[in-house]
């Protein structure tokens, strides 16, 4: 190849993607991200996550498996089930021509965000003022969350059973609360301290109310919050204990820039990847080898608990699906999941000029660069990470060049100054095929993330792909 030639090629590789779109693509991604930013503001906690979900889910066609198998009915391809755990988890299955035991594709993202939990016992008054006393959720700043306004979002359950869904401070007729900051008048000592003791943990506390209860002496303040929780709600400050309630940004997810090329929103580390994973499931039709959308709980936190992916959830899910089926022992499972490929749908870290010395600029994933591929995460010395291998690699880059998918491949920053991890290592554990694709991120685990409308359409599409050809 001459060099004029390989300038022009070099040239038209580095066109921009959004300059590649005709309009239907263009208004194809407007749809898409339409869509996205309405999951974003509506959706906070995985609870509502997997609730919309299974709205979704149902619209299009799915059924939850105990009712689709009453009376012994029989599972065959084509049919589209699912299974909820704890209305925090789901796994979505469309079964496919394929035997069970030649594997599934999987897109596995989880659905939990960094947040302020409020804590058993929440409630208190001081020096006139009322507050609920949170527990971080996640690794966050910690000085990011003060003097923003924030909305309650969860359930209080009650001891007869009865669940109460709250949700307060997301309109714009509604009280909003906040974690207040100090006055930077007062703030020189504050000033000196590192990042990560500016704002303490146990002082994460939000401001909840300053009116007094008439006929009150001692904390009537509390008091008349307690009131405004009884009157709307019909709850009581024991039911605290019994209840998940947390405080996130307030508002809904907006486009950003003047040229509307980016979404500004809480919680896009991982619903980016959940909903586009989301939404490619239910755009796939008949499969060959059976598809699996797997949205996760627990994830910021190690991935534990009866809802994570350290769970069992995932293996029973699947047992009372081949069991359905009729295919089920303990090899076919086994070697179900150890002939599976799945892409563990999560972000990658966005590169910022800004931050520039964190990154290796060949290395790291850019705004409107397409679909991202980490084949390890971990840190420093790939420490805690699932390592993918080249073989998988070269089938993935078959398969999204067959699709007109624009990729790039990232590291999660310098080798030396961190890291993190995603489901990808637990799922490993099974055999099967792993590796990390998602969107790149700035600002992620910020009350407010930055991801790129080209990203989230391109991931989308390497998703469908995958579940049509992997």
């Amino acid at each position: 190849m001459s060099k004029e030639k390989e300038a022009k090629k070099e040239k038209k590789e580095k066109k921009s993607v959004w300059l590649s779109y005709s309009d239907k693509e263009k208004k194809e991604l407007e749809k898409l991200s339409s869509g996205y930013i309405d999951f974003l503001s509506n959706c906070k906690t995985e609870r509502e996550s997997v609730a919309e979900t299974i709205r979704l889910a149902e619209k299009a066609g799915y059924k939850e498996l105990r009712a689709a198998t009453r009376g012994g009915k029989k599972l065959h391809a084509g049919d589209k089930v699912y299974v909820a755990g704890m209305g925090k988890t789901i796994a979505l299955f469309n079964l496919g021509q394929a035997p069970l035991d030649q594997g599934l594709s999987i897109l596995g993202a989880h659905v939990d965000t960094c947040r302020l939990d409020l804590k058993q016992n929440p409630l208190y008054e001081d020096s006139g003022l009322a507050y609920f006393n949170t527990h971080y959720y996640g690794g966050i700043k910690k000085y990011q969350w003060v003097a923003l306004p924030l909305a309650i979002h969860g359930v209080v359950v009650k001891k007869d059973g009865t669940k109460v869904e709250i949700v307060v401070g997301e309109n714009e007729n509604e009280p909003a609360f906040c974690v207040t900051d100090l006055l930077i008048h007062l703030a020189q000592e504050q000033m000196t301290k590192k990042a990560d003791k500016v704002i303490e943990g146990e002082n994460l506390d939000i401001l909840v109310g300053s009116l007094p209860l008439e006929g009150e002496e001692k904390d009537a303040v509390k008091a008349g919050v307690l009131s405004i929780l009884k009157e709307k709600y019909d709850i009581e400050e024991d039911d605290f204990v019994s209840a998940e309630l947390t405080m996130v940004p307030a508002g809904r997810a907006r486009e950003l820039g003047f040229d509307k090329s980016l979404i500004l929103g809480y919680g896009q580390d991982d619903r980016v990847c959940a909903y586009t994973s989301l939404y490619a499931m239910l755009e796939m039709k008949d499969v060959e080898k059976t598809a699996v959308c797997l949205l996760v709980d627990k994830e910021e936190i190690g991935s534990v608990g009866a809802t994570g992916m350290q769970s069992r959830f995932f293996e029973n899910a699947l047992a009372e699906v081949m069991n359905g089926i009729g295919q089920y022992s303990d090899l076919t499972m086994r070697r179900c999941l150890a002939n599976s490929k799945m892409l563990s749908s999560d972000v990658s870290s966005g590169y910022d000029p800004l931050y520039a010395s964190a990154f290796d600029k060949k290395n790291v994933a850019y705004l409107g660069g397409g679909m991202v591929f980490n084949k390890y995460t971990g840190s420093r010395g790939k420490s805690g990470s699932n390592d993918a291998n080249a073989e998988y690699l070269g089938e993935l880059r078959g398969i999204m060049d067959k699709h007109n998918v624009r990729f790039q491949t990232a590291e999660l920053g310098k080798v030396d100054l961190g890291g993190g991890g995603t489901i990808a290592y637990i799922m490993s554990l099974y055999g099967m095929q792993v590796i990390d694709s998602g969107v790149a991120v700035v600002s992620m685990h910020a009350p407010w993330e930055v991801t790129s409308k080209i990203d989230l359409y391109e991931v989308m599409k390497g998703y469908k792909a995958f579940l049509k050809e992997a």
